[in-house]
């Protein structure tokens, strides 16, 4: 979708105002923050939605007399969550974010200095992804009257700086409201950047904790029922000629369909383009489940985490069209993937940022719009791709893999494969949403999970945050309340941050959550042994006093049991049988469930024709090292420059 318009449309408030005429309003910042918050709206293709939902948090000194107290006001309309760590907060801000498809919002707020910084991620996490997410930090005094603070960051060389000025690297949009009249303009330039499709992400206004409760005499208009218009970019004929003139002198061209088709909700029009031209198209994280899984175009993931069927035949397009994708490395294996020497690409996104890389030609309007326009194009009336059986033979051979993997069957109990094509095939309503978002999980979900409904899944891989899985399906389930939504999620992600188990304990919100307990980090063991590298620091090891090293005795948790100490369902499975009863209990269950399936280590998929650059050492005393770097030189030579 293109951008927003210039200006939004407002109504004025009703007859409940309060101050020293109609014109102006005497509230302080704060509980003007929070009017104008519970004010917004968007329209989208003629409908108009209340765009923020709430506000996440967790109430420290620099915020809890402030905007705590607008909050906890009674005529406050937009609920609170109560978060158990502001990153994970955040996550379940942007989880909820997600899942409504950028279409609905919540805001995150915490204290000064530590409370801030612990968001810091999640806000990275939220402007990778390109995800709208509204951070409210509170910050040091504005007055400078009581300076140190408790939690002030004092730089000597410049003063005006603070903690939250870490969020500037990770923002679309960063601002300080330093007296209560800047708050207006603050929060229209957050807005404008919250409702741009092409620019949209962590937005951070800090608010410092005595500007919070200064009081201002605010206009009504300001306060005023507005309605951002989300007007999709129009292609003009000048980029569809050119989309056209490319596509004619393709004989073997190839989709990539990133999250910009789902945000735009070109899933009728991807498959109306890719069947009437016979051109298959491949899934980036975000842009996974737009269509079915089994779509006749369909190959599933693309990259170092794709299929056989998308990686087998990306090797020989002739001309990439890559829809609403960031074009990250997973998804070009580190530009290595798209072997024929005269492949062209072309890029449809509605971010010019996006649409200039590699070296594509940029084609900056709405995806939805313009693949319509490529299916009415007259010019290419009577073409058909010369894939021919290629593709049906690609995802058949695709299909009896995935199968073998589905229902291999593992000497030590169960592994991680099995597993998902137990919830996948057998276990799971075909409507549940699926969380995850770090280690080999995404890679085996991008691969091999089939998606049979929309919006049921839910990847937070650009940023590969550890400890995104719960905390967004926490989001996802308020987002979807009357969904099943499970997350899955490794032991090393686990233990990294869960806390928000006890949120969803708190609000009553069913959510499953599977971990998948292999003892350690084994998804980079798997990388380090790749390289040649000893196994080192990546399990779940007791120090061992004879080598000094992380190599003793196996480390064993107990995930079921600090479920239960959170206040959830703890179960467990270490076979396959165990497994679908566990699945089965919890689906019966009406309130946080935590599975602890013990899963055999390196019993993942594999890497099916992919490569993925990273810097490997190339001295060193190891010679397995020194070959894995002769072996990677070798790749790169083979990738593209830019």
């Amino acid at each position: 979708m293109g951008r927003g318009t210039g200006r939004a449309d407002l109504v004025a408030p009703d007859s409940e105002t309060i101050g020293v005429n109609m014109a102006t309003i005497r509230l302080t910042m704060a509980q003007a923050l929070l009017r104008f918050l519970d004010n917004q709206y968007i329209e989208v293709d003629g409908e108009e939605i209340k765009y923020v939902s709430g506000v996440f948090g967790i109430f420290g000194h620099g915020v809890v007399v402030g905007l705590g107290e607008a909050l906890a006001a009674a005529d406050n309309r937009l609920p609170f969550y109560q978060g158990k760590n502001e990153q994970g907060a955040a996550h379940a801000a942007m989880g909820y974010a997600k899942q409504n498809d950028r279409r609905r919002i919540m805001a995150i707020t915490s204290s000064i200095g530590p409370g801030a910084l612990n968001m810091v991620t999640a806000a990275g996490t939220a402007t990778v992804n390109r995800i709208p997410v509204l951070f409210l930090p509170g910050d040091a005094y504005a007055c400078r009257q009581p300076d140190p603070v408790l939690q002030q960051v004092e730089l000597p060389h410049d003063y005006t700086s603070t903690a939250n000025d870490a969020f500037r690297a990770v923002s679309r949009y960063w601002d300080r409201v330093n007296r209560p009249e800047q708050l207006m303009t603050a929060m229209i330039n957050a807005m404008r950047v919250l409702t741009d499709p092409a620019d949209t992400g962590a937005v951070t206004v800090a608010l410092p904790q005595d500007v919070q409760g200064e009081a201002y005499d605010y206009p009504e208009e300001f306060l005023a029922r507005r309605v951002h218009h989300i007007e999709r970019r129009i292609p003009s004929g000048g980029q569809v000629a050119r989309i056209t003139e490319a596509l004619a002198r393709a004989e073997r061209p190839y989709v990539i369909c990133g999250g910009g088709v789902r945000y735009s909700g070109a899933g009728r029009e991807l498959k109306a383009f890719c069947s009437k031209y016979h051109i298959p198209f491949a899934e980036t994280q975000a842009g996974k489940g737009t269509l079915p899984w089994d779509d006749p175009y369909n190959l599933s993931g693309v990259g170092t985490t794709g299929s056989q069927a998308a990686n087998v035949l990306a090797k020989r397009a002739d001309l990439v069209i890559a829809v609403g994708t960031r074009m990250g490395d997973f998804t070009t294996c580190s530009k290595w993937l798209f072997q024929d020497p005269g492949c062209r690409f072309l890029a449809v996104n509605v971010a010019a940022f996006d649409a200039y890389k590699m070296n594509a030609e940029p084609i900056v309007a709405d995806a939805k719009l313009t693949l319509a326009a490529l299916v009415r194009a007259s010019a290419l009336r009577g073409y058909r791709s010369s894939w021919g059986d290629a593709i049906a033979k690609a995802r058949a051979e695709w299909k009896v893999e995935v199968d073998r993997l589905y229902s291999e069957e593992d000497p030590a109990g169960l592994s991680q494969a099995r597993a998902l094509g137990e919830l996948n095939d057998v276990l799971l309503p075909r409507n549940a949403v699926v969380v995850s978002g770090s280690g080999s999980i995404p890679s085996d979900m991008q691969r091999v999970w089939r998606v049979r409904s929309a919006g049921s899944y839910h990847m937070e891989y650009g940023f590969s945050c550890m400890g995104y899985e719960i905390a967004a399906a926490l989001g996802a389930k308020l987002a979807e309340p009357s969904r099943e939504v499970v997350a899955i999620v490794g032991d090393g992600a686990y233990t990294m941050l869960h806390t928000e188990l006890l949120t969803a304990v708190q609000e009553q919100k069913k959510i499953i959550v599977v971990v998948m307990d292999n003892s350690g980090f084994h998804c980079i063991d798997n990388l380090q042994a790749s390289q040649g590298i000893v196994h080192y620091g990546n399990e779940w090891r007791k120090r061992n006093p004879e080598t000094g090293r992380l190599d003793g005795a196996p480390v064993a948790v107990d995930y079921a049991k600090n479920a239960e100490s959170w206040g959830a369902v703890g179960l467990r499975a270490r076979t396959v049988e165990e497994f679908r009863r566990a699945v089965r209990r919890a689906l019966k269950e009406t309130g946080p469930v935590v599975i602890d399936a013990k899963v055999s280590p390196k019993s993942m998929t594999d890497g099916y024709g992919s490569w993925w650059r990273v810097g490997t050492a190339e001295v060193s005393t190891n010679p397995a090292v020194v070959e894995a770097a002769a072996a990677n030189r070798i790749e790169i030579a083979k990738a593209r420059k830019f």
